[in-house]
């Protein structure tokens, strides 16, 4: 309460502008500051039925609350903040997205819709369609749903008991799940034909891209195996790790969440490894000082070349070569740049690399992105929509969100016209 009056009250939030998914916090927090905490509840929860781990993944400080007008005043309301603690309370009081919300579900005359893929895009299409009426079914490959939340993202910063209640607020709105379910040969195509009025693709990427080609080799591992396997509390990672140095490949949010599992692992040390400098690395600010802070070594200005093997074979460091920054590139970044005679190698007993992610080769869209309209989803194939990492590359949650709801959107227009 203290820190939502603190909120102006900005009659045209700027804050509600500046969140992908539409959360509104402008409106949630204004509720809040007047006590009126289920309208605050229902605000989250209605736009955003994944405000949860929003707000604890959002990169909130170059979204929602940069545009906040308290900056320069005193200090941003800490809008993450207080949408997590709604949907927590929510959460805590027995709330119920439908029968705590402000609407009911009308009878499901809107047709069958199969969303395949379990992660945040599928989840918030799957959520606005059964909303709307629509019969939804979520095809998941995997044995649990959420996607990048459940197998991507440490238990210390998103727990599996926290995902199971976001996840049970999706399938209180009606929603069937079917883990363990591949979609089959036919594809999206195959589920038209098997009755489904249209099909969102939400699958994201889970192939790793590796830096120097090749097989990894023993002692090294990808990102997403690494996160996968320890979420899954699986021995190989704390094998990999404990008393070891270990390097990590990278300068993204997924290499800082390899770097503090490796030290939660009982890694000797932790290196983290990127070609740039410290404040062009693309992970958020808030989590380059808590992996600080925990103890992770940032070694910056270093491009990785390859690796050493001691006579075993195994892995004796990581080769390296420091770099200079030279021109902006097209990110608008300055461009590292090698220099010459100064390579080393990094003595490290395991490496972790975490340098992006890429379509399976053996997934609907065999290596390759899917082409969507960003305002849709749609694709070229009438009935089959797609939306998240698949189509725009790495993103955050909240884009894919974003992406998932406005394909239910489109969806549910289809359907409109086709009734009339």
């Amino acid at each position: 309460m203290a820190e939502a009056e603190r909120c102006l009250l900005c009659h045209d939030a700027p804050c509600s502008k500046g969140c992908p998914a539409s959360t509104n916090p402008g409106e949630f927090i204004r509720k809040l500051r007047l006590r009126n905490v289920m309208g605050a509840i229902r605000t989250v929860k209605e736009n955003n039925i994944l405000g949860g781990a929003c707000g604890v993944l959002c990169p909130t400080a170059r979204l929602c609350e940069k545009e906040c007008s308290a900056t320069g005043i005193d200090r941003t309301i800490r809008i993450g903040k207080l949408q997590r603690f709604l949907v927590e309370h929510s959460w805590k009081i027995g709330f119920n997205p439908l029968s705590g919300g402000r609407f009911e579900l009308p009878p499901p005359a809107a047709g069958r819709v199969a969303v395949i893929g379990g992660g945040p895009a599928g989840l918030s299409c799957a959520a606005e369609l059964a909303r709307n009426g629509c019969r939804v079914t979520v095809f998941e490959e995997r044995a649990e749903a959420g996607g990048v939340l459940r197998y991507g993202v440490p238990g210390f910063r998103l727990s599996t008991e926290f995902l199971k209640k976001e996840l049970e607020d999706v399938k209180a709105l009606g929603v069937t799940f079917k883990t363990s379910r591949a979609v089959g040969p036919g594809g999206p195509r195959g589920l038209l034909k098997k009755g489904f009025r249209a099909v969102f693709v939400g699958i994201g990427l889970w192939a790793p891209i590796r830096p120097f080609g090749g097989e990894q080799g023993a002692g090294v591992i990808s990102s997403v195996s690494f996160l996968e396997l320890f979420r899954r509390g699986k021995p190989a990672p704390r094998k990999l790790c404990s008393g070891k140095t270990v390097a990590v490949i990278g300068g993204g949010s997924v290499a800082i969440d390899c770097a503090r599992t490796a030290l939660r692992l009982g890694a000797k040390d932790v290196y983290l490894v990127y070609r740039r400098s410290f404040s062009q690395m693309p992970a958020e600010e808030d989590e380059r000082l808590e992996a600080l802070n925990e103890g992770v070594h940032f070694l910056l200005l270093n491009q990785p070349t390859g690796y050493a093997r001691d006579k075993r074979g195994g892995l004796a460091g990581v080769k390296l070569v420091r770099t200079r920054l030279s021109g902006k590139d097209a990110s608008g970044r300055r461009k590292p740049v090698d220099i010459p005679g100064s390579d080393w190698v990094l003595e490290a007993g395991a490496c972790i690399e975490a340098v992006g992610n890429k379509p399976e080769e053996k997934s609907i869209s065999p290596g390759k992105l899917i082409s969507a309209d960003p305002a849709t989803g749609k694709t070229s194939a009438a009935g089959i929509y797609a939306g998240g990492d698949i189509v725009r590359g790495p993103g955050t949650v909240v884009q894919s969100v974003a992406d998932g709801k406005a394909a239910a959107k489109a969806i549910l227009k289809q359907l409109k016209a086709a009734i009339c």
